[in-house]
């Protein structure tokens, strides 16, 4: 896409209102809107905004930042076309006064780790499941936690009443280019799942920010109130975001193949998995960002608790998909959807290369049901208890050798500076379980 056919577009399709959106260090898609006659400056880079206003970010003295569009991420927001009316969006790098890119944003970040992924010999390659529910509002348009249907995995019409919203979620992706593969009502009553097919990294990520928004703005139409929170309902399964993802060479050849190697799996493939689980721990907190994450991390529910790898063993924290030649990939299973794709996808890849430039070995596979097993047992085979809180995943992360070349001095800092404040809000209030359990007996 260049700037000429963007404009082109912009004029066939009579856009006048225009987005530049961006991310914050916690994922969350934020956004400049501009009128028509602002568009041809936007897309030179010019349009400015106070960084200082945006958590994580900058000082309030250091605050002229300056947004510089990828073309690459233009496309028309469908929902938003009111009578020939049509609006548009774009994702923006954020640049500091000076012209040059801030270490702070998560997309330049992750820009500068797949470019030392690249001098290695590497791209990356990810596709993200991510899991969400659909709940009705109250009566003054709240959201609650009450759903509609009563499906179940996989089910049919008519036990799933969302889904003509699930429907026009689809149409909606595939207007914005989005190449859907399958849908499917999920394991929780109200729990959906949209897969899209796999991108390079960077572009999975914008996909992935994109797909959380168009998500919960069709779901508004809708009159319903759509939540990738991981664990909203106690005693159901909450929502993941399996993240797929492969090494490429720079010849486009996979490096996870080996057609003759076990499993068809490379060597360097068998480093990687090395490396996810040398590092799972340390990166939890980062795919896992929120105290409510953590509730989603327990045994009974398919989330992977423990940092074990298997070809078919869907309690294992690594499983290695089926397929295999071009489509050989890893699926990490722990990462759920509030996690900022941009970091977590830097920490992942950075994890695996640890095992690459290492050689690490993996332990063996355990392809029997880890929930079952003893704790001698996952002694025996080495297996690994991931963090059961946000507060031991910080203390992991800070201690992650990797974590703070992964994320950069800024992002890091900030990052564990705002996430220890949410752990202490949360450490210090009193819950309803608590007034419920200690009020009366007491």
């Amino acid at each position: 896409m260049t700037r000429d056919e963007i404009m082109k577009i912009i004029e066939e399709e009579n856009v006048h209102y225009f987005r530049l959106q961006f991310v914050d260090i916690f994922g969350l898609l934020k956004n400049v809107a501009i009128p028509r006659s602002q568009i041809g400056k936007a897309l030179d880079g010019n349009i400015m905004f106070d960084g200082s206003s945006i958590d994580g970010f900058v000082r309030i003295n250091e605050s002229d930042m300056y947004l510089k569009p990828d073309y690459n991420t233009f496309c028309l927001l469908p929902w938003r076309n009111k009578s020939g009316v049509a609006a548009a969006r774009i994702i923006c790098d954020v640049y500091k006064a000076d012209g040059t890119p801030f270490e702070g944003c998560p997309r330049v970040n992750l820009k500068r780790v797949l470019a030392e992924a690249k001098a290695m010999g590497y791209t990356m390659n990810v596709g993200t499941e991510a899991e969400f529910f659909l709940f009705e509002r109250d009566e003054e348009g709240n959201p609650t936690t009450i759903t509609s249907d009563v499906a179940g995995y996989f089910s049919l019409d008519p036990e799933d009443a969302a889904n003509d919203c699930r429907r026009e979620i689809i149409e909606t992706l595939e207007k914005m280019g989005y190449e859907i593969e399958a849908s499917h009502h999920e394991v929780a009553e109200g729990q959906h799942e949209i897969n899209f097919k796999y991108a390079d990294a960077l572009t999975c990520a914008d996909n992935t920010v994109t797909f959380r928004w168009a998500v919960k703005s069709i779901a508004a139409n809708y009159g319903l109130h759509a939540t990738f929170m991981p664990k909203p309902i106690f005693g159901i399964n909450g929502s993941g975001m399996h993240t797929n993802q492969s090494l490429f060479n720079l010849d486009g050849t996979n490096a996870f193949y080996d057609e003759k190697g076990p499993l068809q799996l490379s060597p360097v493939a068998f480093n990687y998995i090395a490396g996810i689980l040398k590092n799972a721990r340390g990166f939890a907190a980062i795919t896992n960002p929120l105290v409510n994450s953590y509730k989603r991390l327990v045994p009974g529910y398919e989330a992977p608790v423990y940092a074990a790898w298997s070809a078919s063993n869907r309690s294992a924290l690594v499983r290695i998909p089926a397929a295999r030649g071009l489509s050989t990939r890893t699926e990490v299973r722990c990462p759920d959807p509030t996690c900022n794709p941009y970091l977590a996808m830097a920490m992942m890849l950075n994890s695996g290369l640890d095992g690459v430039k290492n050689k690490l070995n993996p332990p063996a596979s355990v392809d029997r049901d880890i929930f079952k097993m003893t704790p001698a047992q996952m002694d025996e085979v080495g297996i690994i208890v991931m963090p059961a809180s946000l507060k031991e995943a910080l203390n992991e992360l800070k201690a992650n050798p990797i974590a703070k070349v992964t994320l950069g001095d800024h992002i890091f800092g900030k990052y564990i500076e705002a996430k220890e404040k949410e752990w202490d809000s949360f450490r210090t209030a009193v819950t309803d379980w608590e007034i419920e359990n200690y009020l009366r007996v007491f």
